[in-house]
């Protein structure tokens, strides 16, 4: 073997493991090393778990050497994305609040990819409590994206994103609100699932009460998403929201056959959020994804109808001030919040029943209208994001959290619509940017499906992915 082990996909390493090429104790320790090498300037972990891991590791060498039927992923490293909690491991939120937080369970996420054979190698960074779509945490150094250490990760998953597009893990963990998993996917040039509503639990202790925040993969590859999802949708009683219909075989078979058949393409790329534009290189991305998806044979349907009425903003805005209450705050700790964290909080508390009760039917019908105008489509195709990578403190740059938000809405305007909706969306990286100007930026476009869809969307994420043969390139940090 003449790759790195951090070179190979999760899938090339669950492989080698059984094939006896290296062992799982090799396999963890170099990525231990490369997280003691990188991290100081990716800013992906917040706990790095490396005794655990490695124990964990010697029982999977045992396992791979007794032979028999193994767990799918046996010995592949992983983190878990630290708005999870974790048994017996510090679970910050992403807050100095929770410090010192040590929960007794696991959330069901980091539960099942242990059982499929992962280890985890620790928490990955979080802005706190997962607010905004970038990554700078209080006391700590930002998530940033390898390709571009000025620019930031995104959030929430950043640290996540951060850790696997920099190869200090094959594939990670992450939850996504309002386009927490594909925003930083988008950053990092990975491949970001957000799963339909109730494929993956959030139990026993997440979630929010509309079902908004979902689990799923951040992987380097479209077919390492799709073993991370086998692992993860698996159904748990007591769930608000199951999805109960589930696909024929697994994600994985049908990433790997990249055969969606010929699918009703919609597409539309003027953002729900009023005023904002696009970036030319966001929409050159767009525009090249739809020539590829026609050139595979799919029908392209232009400019459809979104569904999302302009007046909705500002029902989104109070349940996401209402759930910025999801983790108890003492009196005596208010101060230690950013103060956007203070911002959303105070906006939370001053709304009434009646206001938040209004603010989820709005919801309700926004969903049935999204869906209906989606109804006569397989797949909608999107831009991403609206602007590249941001830099370093640009959100935050003159302290006002009205500012900051509004600069969020200019960013990312074209997420959180299928957070309320629950339909399955997919991050895909297609293009490259600022090559002339600096580093290449790495740029993608957002495939959204019917509610249990994801095994559609991973089968033609793959048909797109190879189609647009994007290449082996890796990030500076490398």
């Amino acid at each position: 073997m003449t790759e790195a082990l951090h070179d190979l996909s999760a899938l090339d390493q669950a492989a080698g493991l059984r094939g006896g090429e290296f062992s799982a104790s090799e396999l963890v320790e170099h990525h231990l090393r490369r997280i003691d090498e990188l991290d100081g300037t990716l800013g992906a972990f917040v706990t790095v778990t490396a005794e655990a891991a490695m124990l964990q590791a010697k029982e999977a060498d045992r396992l791979l050497a007794a032979g028999g039927e193994l767990p799918p992923l046996l010995g592949v490293p992983t983190a878990i994305k630290d708005l999870a909690v974790t048994a017996g491991v510090v679970t910050t939120f992403g807050s100095p609040v929770y410090a010192a937080y040590v929960p007794e369970v696991d959330d069901d996420a980091a539960r099942l990819l242990r059982a499929a054979g992962t280890i985890s190698l620790g928490k990955t960074a979080t802005p706190e409590f997962g607010l905004p779509p970038y990554t700078e945490p209080a006391g700590r150094p930002p998530a940033v994206t390898p390709w571009d250490t000025g620019r930031l990760a995104g959030g929430s998953s950043g640290g996540a994103a951060a850790a696997t597009a920099g190869g200090l893990v094959p594939f990670a963990h992450a939850t996504d609100g309002g386009g927490s998993i594909r925003i930083p996917a988008a950053c990092c040039g990975l491949v970001g699932l957000k799963t339909t509503r109730g494929l993956v639990s959030r139990g026993p202790t997440g979630g929010d009460p509309l079902g908004m925040s979902v689990s799923g993969p951040l992987a380097r590859t479209v077919t390492d998403a799709a073993a991370m999802l086998d692992a993860l949708a698996v159904a748990v009683v007591g769930e608000p929201y199951p999805l109960l219909a589930r696909p024929a075989g697994t994600y994985l078979e049908h990433a790997r056959l990249a055969e969606p058949g010929r699918l009703r393409i919609g597409r539309y790329a003027r953002p729900p959020v009023p005023g904002v534009e696009v970036d030319p290189a966001c929409m050159e991305a767009y525009e090249r994804a739809t020539t590829l998806l026609a050139g595979l044979g799919h029908e392209i349907v232009d400019d459809i109808e979104n569904g999302i009425p302009e007046d909705f903003l500002p029902a989104f805005e109070v349940l996401w001030a209402v759930m910025s209450h999801g983790h108890p705050v003492p009196e005596a700790a208010q101060g230690l919040l950013m103060p956007l964290t203070r911002w959303w909080r105070e906006r939370g508390s001053a709304v009434s029943g009646p206001e938040y009760f209004a603010a989820t039917q709005a919801a309700i019908a926004v969903t049935r209208r999204v869906v209906a105008a989606h109804a006569a489509v397989d797949v909608v195709l999107t831009p991403m994001l609206a602007q590249l990578p941001r830099p370093v403190g640009w959100f935050t740059a003159g302290g006002d959290p009205a500012e900051d938000f509004e600069r969020q809405k200019r960013f990312s305007p074209f997420t959180a619509t299928y957070n309320i909706t629950g339909q399955p969306a997919l991050s895909l990286p297609l293009t490259w940017a600022g090559e002339d100007d600096g580093p290449p930026l790495p740029v993608s476009v957002q495939l959204v499906g019917q509610a249990g869809d994801d095994a559609l969307l991973l089968a033609l994420g793959a048909q797109l992915s190879a189609a647009a043969g994007r290449g082996d390139r890796r990030p500076p940090t490398w």
